[in-house]
């Protein structure tokens, strides 16, 4: 950025290098979700493999947002686009869809396992992230901070957590451990 842009955009945490770095993973995260049913199994597995991390990366460096509105931000998100998302990711993935969710919070008190959706997960991080992303398209500072506010806040026990236990379930999807391991790929028996 050269010092003619740097002052024209206030030092204020909604134009911070980290702020706009996420909205521009958050932006393609949320592209590549509306598009998913365009893509294969491989081609949504390996994108969102590559996109989750860069989120949590640039999710973890927020900056406080300042809070300066009394009424909440507006929701952009509709069930409808939820569901679309979702249904069109639990089509792609089909049985591979469902994985065992080990730190969902009724899981301590649970005699069975407790099931989640990769469809349901990426759809819940594109809900969080999408209202982000089209608060800040509007443009109006105040809503912009809180937008900030409520992502961050979001971050730990929400769409954080979210992206790293989808991303185990994906990784397996990606590699399926449940192959047997070829006799090439047993390369730790012979040390």
């Amino acid at each position: 950025m050269t010092k003619t842009m740097k002052r024209d955009k206030p030092d204020k945490p909604i134009y911070s290098k980290n702020t706009l770095e996420f909205l521009a993973v958050a932006k393609s995260y949320c592209d590549v979700m509306e598009q998913s049913s365009a893509l294969s199994t491989e081609k949504l597995v390996e994108t969102v493999r590559h996109l989750l991390p860069l989120l949590y990366l640039k999710g973890s460096l927020l900056p406080e947002g300042k809070s300066e509105l009394d009424e909440a931000v507006e929701l952009f998100a509709t069930e409808t686009q939820y569901a679309y998302i979702a249904s069109s990711i639990a089509d792609i993935l089909g049985e591979k869809d469902a994985y065992l969710e080990v730190f969902h919070p009724d899981m301590p008190l649970s005699d069975t396992p407790v099931a989640a959706f990769i469809s349901e997960s990426l759809a819940d991080i594109w809900q969080d992230l999408y209202n982000f992303v089209e608060t800040f398209r509007m443009g109006h500072e105040p809503t912009m901070n809180e937008a900030l506010s409520v992502c961050r806040a979001g971050f730990g026990p929400f769409w954080g957590q979210t992206i790293v236990n989808v991303l185990r379930a994906l990784h397996q999807v990606q590699f399926d451990a449940d192959e047997p391991a070829t006799e090439d790929e047993n390369t730790y028996d012979d040390l």
